[in-house]
């Protein structure tokens, strides 16, 4: 009878991974951006929490976990995104200002060839002379480029920038109704003027409420004991050291050290993903980088940080998920956050010159 109960367990628990796999294929595949990103972050939590358990040095020395911790940190990497089943595609996956279910930069590109087909027709009809006509032409072509790399959202626009396309949108064109009408309308203007990415204050609203939906989903599930922190783990990935994260504006003493692991493995996950839609995957140098920033923000733990980088939990996983070319070489020495002890400790070590 014991090997029978035994067997249904393992079977019972076989089954509830399968599902948890389920979910997880059912969200990576809404995206073709984010294809992954629910098995990459839960192997990256686990790399880098059996690191803390592994260091013998630091204010980490003491951290243990026993095969029943172990598998309440899996699953809940696992469940970390289950929030976003209910998310809408069109926001996943917008790559650009102007996209929604097509990209209306084709719509603007439209409106610029109506205002090159006008001064055309007034060159023609003698209303504009050959250097007015000309000049009128490299004005439209010049203005319809900045709104072009406006709409990818690759850099930070400055004041300048933002001033610039609120000028040509204030540009009127001819409907095909006969009326005239703004080159750009209000909501076109706002969202070109966004400026970092591609999602405005709304969307990322969107984007963000996934974590409320992980914690509302999970804690509505009757865990347990051996599971009761999977709540707590999968919905703290977003939260920051110094309480200015979210959903619940946690600081690093009210969040558990598995939580905060998942912090860094999110994050270090995204910055290396080659399937976004809004930026280009970072090497391994420019990512060390900006977790270096963060741990100065207190954006993420610096203690956990450090064993990141001491233990090579980077490289484990760069080898393993990164294309080769991502895989570069660190000066250490010029890494945020990183004591001059650790540098040389690194850089002595480095397996990759």
């Amino acid at each position: 009878i014991a090997l029978n109960n035994r067997a249904l367990l393992e079977q019972m628990a076989q089954l509830f991974e399968s599902l948890i796999h389920l979910i997880n294929t059912a969200i990576d595949e809404k995206s073709p951006y984010t294809g992954g990103h629910c098995e990459r972050v839960p192997t990256l939590t686990m790399m880098l929490a059996e690191a803390a358990v592994r260091t013998g040095v630091g204010p980490l020395a003491g951290f243990t976990l026993d095969d029943d911790d172990r598998y309440e940190l899996k699953i809940a990497g696992l469940l970390h995104d289950c929030g976003k089943i209910t998310t809408p595609v069109h926001v996943v996956d917008k790559a650009t200002k102007l996209e929604t279910l097509f990209d209306r930069i084709a719509l603007v590109d439209t409106r610029f060839e109506v205002l090159l087909r006008d001064a055309e027709i007034a060159h023609l009809k003698g209303v504009l002379d050959s250097s007015s006509y000309q000049q009128r032409i490299a004005s439209l072509q010049a203005d319809r480029e900045t709104l072009r790399r406006s709409n990818a959202g690759g850099e930070f626009m400055s004041d300048a920038q933002v001033a610039e396309i609120e000028r040509i949108a204030a540009h009127v064109w001819r409907g095909p109704d006969g009326n005239l009408r703004p080159l750009l309308d209000a909501e076109e203007t706002m969202n070109l003027c966004i400026r970092r990415g591609t999602l405005n204050a709304a969307e990322r609203e969107i984007i963000n409420n996934h974590i409320v939906m992980t914690i509302r989903m999970l804690e509505a599930l009757p865990w347990p004991p051996h599971l009761r922190k999977v709540p707590e783990y999968a919905g703290g990935h977003h939260e920051r050291m110094d309480g200015k994260g979210y959903p619940r504006g946690l600081t690093r003493e009210q969040m558990s050290i598995p939580a905060r692991v998942m912090g860094i493995a999110d994050v270090f996950e995204a910055l290396t993903a080659s399937d976004r839609p809004y930026k280009s995957a970072k090497t391994l140098s420019e990512s060390i980088q900006i977790l270096g920033r963060m741990k100065l923000d207190q954006h993420i733990d610096p203690d956990l940080f450090d064993v990141f980088l001491r233990e090579r939990v980077y490289l484990d996983y760069a080898r393993q998920f990164l294309d080769p070319a991502q895989i570069d070489r660190i000066d250490w020495h010029q890494v945020p956050g990183v004591s001059a002890e650790l540098a040389d400790e690194l850089s002595a070590t480095d397996p990759v010159q």
